[in-house]
């Protein structure tokens, strides 16, 4: 299973990237704005969204989900297309309805990749797999949240798009926590998009803490007893 980073902030893909986690990028309009006023608080100069993509793009090699924001299928098409001129690792983000499904159609039908999103049961990402998106993404920790079990619904889609062959690929989305990326791994999900300080948590266990520390201990009470100047 691949794992992106559900971000807009630069210092975490950066961080992601150097820990060799990082295959690819998502981002929302909500993620945009978390990061615009992060780095106006910073005192910086806050990035425009071309400009946070580009940026991106030069520390990811891989796919970058920008979302588009347009409402009517048209301006949907318009701005999908723009958002892909910006660079060959975009692909674009559209929301499942109506709109979305002609819009998804007729970009993919471009040659350009679609990361459906905001997809809450199998029938939406089913529709979108037959109009040719290259993503569905299965938000579980939302459907968590009313009471359904998201993991079930990943395991679902992906069961659904490999019986019948089709080539869209699972992004498991709004996931919480270190249990919902294991079981998202289990159910088969192709990439799971994680916010920063969840990687940071599936890192941490307290026995590896535990046993790092016992190791320590020992080896220095071995050095002191060879007469050697400790480590650490």
């Amino acid at each position: 299973m691949r794992i992106f980073l559900d971000t807009g902030h630069l210092d975490e893909i950066e961080q992601a990237v150097a820990w060799g986690v990082c295959d690819g990028v998502t981002t929302n309009p909500s993620l945009h704005a978390r990061a615009v006023a992060r780095e106006g608080a910073q005192g910086g100069r806050a990035l425009e969204y071309r400009e946070r993509i580009l940026r991106i793009a030069e520390l990811v090699d891989g796919p970058i989900s920008a979302e588009c924001v347009s409402r009517t299928e048209d301006e949907l098409v318009a701005e999908a297309t723009e958002l892909a001129s910006w660079h060959e690792q975009v692909v674009v983000k559209i929301p499942i309805d109506a709109a979305g499904l002609g819009a998804i159609r007729r970009v993919s039908e471009q040659g350009i990749a679609v990361n459906t999103t905001l997809i809450f049961s199998l029938t939406q990402a089913l529709l979108a797999a037959r109009a040719g998106a290259a993503y569905v993404s299965p938000f579980v920790g939302r459907l968590d949240d009313i009471g359904h079990d998201g993991v079930e619904l990943v395991e679902q889609v992906v069961a659904v798009l490999d019986q019948y062959h089709l080539p869209t690929q699972v992004i498991a989305a709004s996931l919480r926590g270190p249990q919902h990326v294991a079981r998202c791994a289990l159910a088969g999900a192709h990439i799971a998009t994680l916010p920063f300080g969840v990687i940071e948590q599936m890192l941490k266990h307290p026995l590896t803490d535990k046993g790092i520390e016992a190791f320590l201990t020992d080896w220095r009470a071995a050095q002191a007893q060879l007469g050697a100047a400790p480590v650490g």
